[in-house]
């Protein structure tokens, strides 16, 4: 039943305009599903993306701000998004560079919230 879920959200993801990418990853850095179009690490991505938001909210606790949702990786061929979703989940995507950005992340932040109070 977990896989179906999981199965279910990606899908979801995916319907998104500009989603190239999409995975789900445990906080701990597991893969739990992914959409994508070639072969990758998915392992090493996993790891690197739970580390990259551990480390935005370990420095948002040194300085004093509150901790991100969010980060993001901009790059000419397309914008990486980790979100947390709830306390278990992380959502990650690859965005088109041509896409608008603002309701891209506005509709992955709806899709994050939904999945963060479903896990």
């Amino acid at each position: 039943m977990l896989k179906e879920k999981i199965a279910g959200i990606i899908e979801d993801i995916t319907k998104v305009t500009g989603v190239r990418l999409c995975a789900l990853v445990s906080r701990d850095g597991i893969m739990l599903g992914k959409k994508a179009v070639g072969e990758f690490n998915e392992a090493w991505f996993a790891a690197m993306c739970a580390t990259l938001l551990a480390s935005a909210e370990s420095a948002a606790v040194i300085i004093k701000i509150q901790s991100p949702e969010m980060v993001t990786i901009q790059s000419l061929d397309g914008t990486l998004i980790i979100i947390g979703a709830g306390d278990k989940i992380l959502l990650t995507t690859l965005i088109d560079p041509t896409v608008d950005m603002v309701q891209v992340t506005e509709t992955l932040r709806e899709i994050a919230e939904e999945v963060g109070g479903s896990f």
